[in-house]
Order: C-alpha cells, then structure tokens, then sequence
C-alpha cells in the first residue's frame, strides 16, 4: 500500500460547528460540556452514548482538539461500514503473504492513529473476536498484525460511541463485560432533540446559513409558524432530521418540503422512554398516543386535499372550525400556500363546535 492511500485513513477534522450550537442552551447539554472539557485533557477512554442523529461524531471531534493530542492523528472507524471479515486487517493491519492478496505490508487503524485519536463509531456492533483485540490495545497498549510473531506498541486516545445501551448487549451475550468496563471509563450521554426543542431556532438558523453557502442558496429565514411545528415535533431522527430537512428546504426552496415530512410514524408512538423510576401514567401516554394520530390523520388528509380545509373538514366528517382549532392545536400549518408567516387564524374563527 502507497502511503497515500495510508495517509487518506487519517481523516482531518473538518468545519466544526461552534460551541455555542453544539451544546446550545439546555442544562443537560451544558453539563456534556463542562464534563467534556475536564476529561479531555486525561488520556481515559470516552464512551459518548445517544440515539442516532445526537451529535457523537461532534463530540468525539471536539473530544480530540480540545486534548493535548489534538495535533495528533484524529482516525474515526465507522464498524457498521466495514465487513466482519475486513474489520480485524483494516484495525490491525498485516504483513506481506498473511492470506491470499496480501501482496505488501499494510498498517491498520490503530498503528495510525499513534499519539492521536481512535474513534471507533458504533462499537456495539464490533464482532466478539475484535473486542478481545481491542481490550489487549486499551490494557497495554499492544496489539499484532495479521500474519506477524511480533507485537506492536501504539500510544492512541480511545473514544467509542453507540446508540445502543450496552448493558443490554452484555447480557445478550454479544458484547464482553470487561471491554464495557474498560471503555466506559468516563461517559458522556446526549439527549435526544426532543428534549432540547429550545435549541431548534438555533440549529436551524445555522444549518440555514450552512447550506446556503454550501450550495450557493438564498433560501430565506423559516416562517413562524413553521418554526411552531418544528419546535412541537417528535424528530425521531434527532439532528440529522432536521439538518436534512432544513438541506432539502435550502435546495427546493418551499417549506412544503418540511412540513409533508413532519407527519409522525406510528411505531413512534408505542417506542415511549419509560422515566428511571418505573413510574408512567397511562392515561398520559394514551392521550399523548391519540393526540399524535389524529395530527397524522389530519396532515394526511390535508395533503390528499391539496390543503383546502373545507373538503378536508368534509372528508374527516367534523366541521370546518372544528378542524382549523385542531390544525392549530396539532401545529400544522394553516395554510399550505400562506406567504405571510405572521397571519394567523383569528381565534373566534377556530371555536369549535
């Protein structure tokens, strides 16, 4: 292998988002913050955990320039991308004649990343052999290319991250306790975007001014009344969600695009986080459940009537201000082809029946 073809493995940060937008304004956030910059410094593994779409691959980046190995190699290891039976050559590396095709010497993930930074990204899904490997690297800071007698010495900074609780993986019997242990030496969890809807105006003014750059856009500012519906909505897909459709919206320039994708998914309504203590009220989540169903029900009708009220009111058999009270209490837009995001319904219009 060229060393060029080496050199591409070890990736460059990139643009980073500022401080400000990453952990915006939430008191969970502000903690991830004050604790992220008291561990950077320590060379301890990191396990950042959340659901897909938090951020991890931010953090873990901000993990590395803000530690004294940040002029080091930052090397990331997406494990869900690379095949099992590629993972263990592209971690470790070999040497000429370990199996048919190794034509040359080739150094794996690991040796490149030596006074730098490892992230291994969706470690979870890391196969049980690899891990002992791994374990061997975090324990003693040695590990053995494929076909080699010899053990190497690498000085890395570990960082892992997962969307899944690898407890549970523990006793499925799919990941090994002691490399948990050794991992999870400081944690750093991200909450879901759902828990922080105070931080959408910022995030979405960013990746606003973002993308119309990237794509040499001049797509305007969201209206009020769709910013309403983004701040009320679930976003299952967290950040990512809605950086890809704020994309979509600078690219096609309506927010039809946001708005005919904001209809929530029923498995969505059964995949409640039950509070550390047991304690949930059902009457709470049934209400919650119907709430959302009828908001899809009535977005989808809506959008099947090419958003004229009356014929939806007809079609859903309530009346026609029954169903602009119900639009508004759902945080749908009044009106699809509204261009005057400050109009809204007046309220004696939206009495129900």
């Amino acid at each position: 292998m060229t060393s060029g073809s080496v050199n591409s493995l070890v990736q460059p940060l990139g643009e980073m988002p500022p401080e400000a937008i990453v952990f915006g304004r939430t008191e969970a956030m502000g903690a991830v913050r004050d604790r992220l910059l008291k561990l950077a410094g320590a060379n301890v593994p990191v396990l950042i955990q959340g659901e897909s779409g938090t951020g991890k691959d931010i953090i873990a980046r901000m993990v590395h320039a803000n530690s004294p190995w940040r002029t080091g190699p930052w090397v990331k290891v997406n494990c869900p991308a690379i095949p099992g039976t590629l993972l263990e050559s592209e971690l470790f590396g070999y040497e000429k004649g370990a199996f048919t095709g190794a034509y040359g010497v080739k150094p794996g993930r690991v040796e490149m990343a030596h006074r730098g930074t490892l992230f291994l990204d969706e470690i979870s899904e890391l196969d049980m052999s690899l891990q002992s490997k791994l374990l061997q690297v975090l324990q003693d800071g040695q590990f053995c290319r494929i076909g080699s007698q010899e053990d190497k010495k690498v000085e890395v900074r570990v960082v892992c991250a997962t969307n899944r609780k690898l407890e549970q993986e523990i006793e499925n019997g799919t990941f090994r306790s002691d490399l948990f242990y050794r991992i999870n030496v400081v944690n750093l969890h991200l909450p879901p975007l759902r828990e922080r809807a105070g931080d959408i105006p910022d995030l979405v003014t960013y990746f606003l001014e973002y993308h119309n750059r990237k794509y040499n856009c001049r797509a305007k500012p969201l209206s009020n009344e769709m910013m309403a519906v983004l701040s009320k909505y679930h976003w299952p897909g967290n950040i990512r969600e809605l950086e890809n459709l704020v994309k979509r919206y600078v690219i096609l320039g309506s927010e039809d695009v946001i708005s005919a994708d904001l209809a929530p998914r029923t498995a969505d309504f059964f995949n409640t986080d039950i509070p550390v203590d047991g304690q949930i009220s059902l009457k709470k989540l049934t209400r919650q459940a119907v709430r959302e169903l009828e908001r899809k029900v009535i977005l989808k009708v809506l959008q099947n009537h090419h958003w004229n009220r009356k014929q939806a009111a007809k079609a859903l058999s309530i009346s026609y201000r029954a169903l602009l009270y119900k639009i508004r209490d759902a945080g749908l837009p009044s009106n699809r082809m509204s261009k005057h995001p400050e109009a809204q319904i007046p309220k004696q219009e939206i009495a129900a029946d």
